[in-house]
């Protein structure tokens, strides 16, 4: 199964720490991390604030982005200040040798394009660029596969979707959870304390298994039933179900809720 997830831009609006704000997201890159989410997107909603939305955005494309792409493709800002705070991913594509002689043929690692001497070259993070020939513009992040180590070093660039152990994320915005849902073509499910309980499912995660799934959150203040309305019985191939049923707390906050639904999926597709 593939997953993506969509979650509101207004997800920090009861955090009014900016740590507290950057660590909540920071748990969100990680908990998709662990689970191997495909996609990110951030949707607008009610409460959503641009500030926040811009945020979240620039905080969750830092954190998977490999540590060192990232003085390339990050100035110093101050949505990025407490960066050190974060906790790093160290998933597959950051966790990279910096020795280029430990390079082999077939080997994947994340690049820039950087443009030097009057030509295009690919910045791999090591102490010289590696001479690239395709055609991404100066700035753009590409991923490279070595066809030859020392002294050559060169490349082919490849899709994500060549490469098989996962990669990372995506982050993707929409104006609207509808739009989100719009441009969606597969299983959609929805997570709600109103929904279907979790543990009737079992069968449900048996026929999607192969599939690309979706999972729907709503906000701190908006569920999906408030968010959507009527639409909500609308949406094609999709349920809404309840990952937390008897819970002792008032609500679940947002971070919770990712890590909890996304280990509850993970578990149930290997019953």
């Amino acid at each position: 199964m593939k997953i993506s997830i969509a979650i509101p831009d207004s997800l920090l609006i009861e955090e009014p720490s900016p740590l507290g704000q950057a660590l909540k997201i920071s748990e969100i890159g990680r908990a998709c991390s662990v689970f191997r989410v495909n996609v990110i997107y951030l949707y607008h909603e009610a409460d959503g604030r641009d500030r926040d939305r811009s945020l979240i955005r620039t905080t969750l494309r830092f954190l998977e982005t490999p540590q060192y792409l990232r003085r390339t493709m990050y100035r110093k800002t101050e949505e990025l200040r407490f960066a050190g705070s974060l906790s790093p991913l160290k998933i597959p594509s950051h966790v990279q040798t910096p020795d280029p002689s430990k390079i082999k043929p077939g080997d994947i690692r994340d690049g820039v394009v950087v443009f030097a001497r009057g030509q295009k070259y690919v910045d791999v993070g090591f102490d010289k660029f590696i001479p690239y020939h395709g055609s991404e513009d100066e700035g753009k992040r590409i991923t490279v596969q070595f066809k030859e180590g020392l002294p050559n070093l060169s490349i082919k660039q490849i899709r994500r979707d060549e490469i098989k152990q996962y990669w990372g994320y995506e982050v993707k915005e929409a104006s609207s959870l509808n739009s989100v849902l719009s441009n969606w073509d597969s299983f959609v499910i929805f997570t709600s304390r109103k929904g279907k309980l979790i543990h009737k499912t079992q069968k449900y995660f048996q026929e999607i298994s192969d599939s690309e799934v979706l999972v729907v959150f709503g906000s701190p203040k908006r569920g999906v039933h408030e968010i959507l309305g009527k639409a909500l019985g609308n949406v094609p191939k999709s349920q809404i179900l309840n990952f937390f049923p008897d819970q002792a707390t008032e609500t679940v906050r947002l971070e919770e809720a990712i890590l909890g639904t996304l280990a509850i999926i993970n578990v149930l597709l290997r019953n």
